[in-house]
């Protein structure tokens, strides 16, 4: 494992985003949806493609809080531009389970 410093940390801009629109993305690669995350009035909303269809449909995703990552350039996507990452780990079935808030915060609040 490569050791970063805190400053480093501290330059990941990781947020609170609420998912206010989710759809199937049949042109991606492996099964995966495409977000439209809020991160409220300073970042508002961003587009990610997400491959988390293994254990989320895409009705129950909206309005669920995520972690994301906001400071990484955009990333072309087939035909989609990224404009964050949401953050999940792989289960002991290798599908991705999201990191979420246990408790409600306001979407844009930063990871402290």
């Amino acid at each position: 494992m490569n050791e970063i410093s805190f400053d480093d940390f501290l330059q990941v801009e990781l947020r609170v985003g609420k998912v206010v629109s989710a759809e199937e993305f049949p042109e991606a690669r492996s099964p995966a949806y495409i977000l439209h995350v809020d991160f409220g009035d300073e970042i508002g909303v961003r587009k990610s493609s997400a491959q988390i269809t293994d254990l989320y449909s895409a009705d129950e995703l909206i309005g669920k809080l995520v972690v994301g990552v906001v400071n990484f350039p955009p990333k072309q996507i087939g035909p989609i531009k990224s404009q964050c990452l949401v953050t999940g780990f792989h289960n002991g079935d290798g599908h991705v389970a999201l990191c979420v808030p246990d408790r409600p915060v306001p979407p844009g609040t930063k990871l402290l």
